[in-house]
């Protein structure tokens, strides 16, 4: 008699258990919970990610215009005239909020800058600023106005130099904070804050990546 072939079933190895669906469900929290942790350290340590409101960088940038900037930047250098950067806005920054700004840096620590006619002069120079980015011919609060730049700190202004709370204004508009917070602040203490300081730069902005038809590097 011809002895019948038995079929071949490949054993499964004794050790080897399926997978229930605890363990799928745990897999994939495992998979998530790493996914934000990275993404929260690139976005607290690496990237800072802004959305631009207003129209105070026009025509560089756009309302409603998304960016990455890179918090490490000024880890290893100074920060530069024209670098456009995120930053804490200093008067909320001396009341305790955290409010991001975007603007251009146009003076350095240690200068003095002053705005005569729509220009901008360095150390009494007498050649005005090159700013080939301004969105249109510069009326609003274009001449009068000196800062002199304590070390460490920096003059911010927008681009569209006609709509945009920068340097020029935030002195005044501490005044007026502070009185509506109920708390009391000096001449001086409020001057002093027209200035950005190193450590209120959260990082250089370098790529517009909303709206997608925007993509781009900041020049």
């Amino acid at each position: 008699m011809k002895e019948q072939k038995k079929q071949s079933n490949p054993a499964k190895p004794e050790n080897e258990k399926p997978t229930t669906l605890a363990q799928e469900i745990i897999g994939w929290i495992e998979v998530i919970a790493a996914a934000v942790i990275i993404a929260l350290f690139l976005n607290n340590f690496i990237l800072v990610n802004a959305t631009v409101p207003s129209g105070s960088m026009e025509n560089t940038i756009q309302p409603g215009d998304r960016l990455f900037g890179l918090r490490l930047t000024y880890l290893f250098t100074e920060p530069k005239r024209g670098d456009i950067v995120v930053f804490r806005y200093p008067v909320d920054a001396s009341l305790g909020k955290k409010t991001n700004y975007i603007k251009r840096i146009i003076g350095l620590p240690g200068e003095t800058v002053e705005i005569r006619d729509a220009k901008i002069y360095i150390d009494g120079s007498e050649e005005p600023l090159d700013e080939p980015y301004l969105k249109e011919e510069w009326v609003d609060m274009n001449d009068g106005i000196t800062f002199i730049i304590p070390e460490d700190s920096y003059v911010m202004l927008g681009d569209n130099r006609n709509n945009s709370s920068d340097s020029r204004y935030w002195a005044q508009r501490a005044l007026y904070d502070y009185e509506e917070a109920g708390k009391e602040i000096t001449v001086e203490e409020a001057l002093s804050l027209s200035f950005v300081k190193k450590k209120q730069i959260l990082g250089k902005a370098y790529v517009r990546y909303w709206p997608l038809t925007s993509i781009s590097l900041l020049k």
